[in-house]
C-alpha cells in the first residue's frame, strides 16, 4: 500500500501537497512501529479503520502524520515523509517562512506544518475532511531503501519515493544511543 500513496494529493487549510516520499510501518510485526508493543492511547488510531490520519508529536516540537492502511484491529500505517506543494504556495510559504519552495514540505514535520496539520487532527477521516486524500494514477518509477532514523528494524527497505523527485528528504540513519 505504501508506494500507492506516492503521487496522491493531500489537501488541508488552503494547501495541497503531492506526496513524493513515504515509509511503511507494520504494527506488532515491526520494531520500528509505534504499535510494536500493542495498543496505547497514543497509537489507537493505527488500529483502524483504514483511511484515517494518525498524528503524533515527536522531539517535543513537531507533528508528523501517517495514513492508516490496515484492516481494523491490526495496526499499520504509512508515514507521509515528503511532498511538493502544488496548490496554495503562498499560504505554505507563510507557514514556513524562510524555506525554499523545494523545502516547504520536505520532511514529515515540514509537510505537516505546510498543511497546518496538528495533533487535534489525529483520527481524521481522509475521505470526509477537513483533511482530504485523493489518490492519483500509480507512480511507476519508484525507488526504495531503508527507513530514516530508526533503531528498530532499520534495514527494512520500507521507505519509498518518486525517483528523481527533488522534494524527497535526505536519508539519515539512526544515531547511536
Amino acid at each position: 500500500m505504501a508506494p500507492r500513496l506516492l503521487g496522491a494529493r493531500l489537501t488541508h487549510a488552503g494547501v495541497t501537497v503531492r506526496i513524493t516520499e513515504v515509509e511503511a510501518y507494520a504494527g506488532a510485526a515491526d520494531p520500528g512501529s509505534h504499535a510494536y508493543r500493542g495498543l496505547t492511547r497514543r497509537n489507537a488510531v493505527m488500529f483502524g479503520p483504514a483511511g484515517r490520519l494518525y498524528c503524533y508529536f515527536t522531539y517535543g516540537m513537531h507533528v508528523c502524520c501517517n495514513v492508516v492502511t490496515g484492516p481494523e484491529g491490526e495496526a499499520s500505517a504509512v508515514l507521509l515523509r515528503a511532498g511538493e506543494v502544488v496548490d496554495g504556495l503562498e499560504t505554505a510559504r507563510a507557514r514556513r517562512p524562510g524555506s525554499t519552495d523545494r523545502d516547504l514540505a520536505r520532511g514529515p514535520a515540514r509537510l505537516c506544518r505546510a498543511l497546518d496539520i496538528e495533533l487535534a487532527h489525529d483520527g481524521s477521516d481522509l475521505g470526509a475532511g477537513p483533511i482530504r486524500l485523493e489518490l492519483d494514477e500509480p507512480v511507476l518509477d519508484v525507488s526504495t531503501g531503508p527507513r530514516v532514523g530508526l533503531r528498530g528494524a532499520p534495514e527494512r527497505p520500507w521507505r519509498f519515493w518518486m525517483t528523481g523527485e527533488r522534494s524527497v528528504s535526505a536519508y539519515r540513519p539512526a544515531k547511536p544511543r
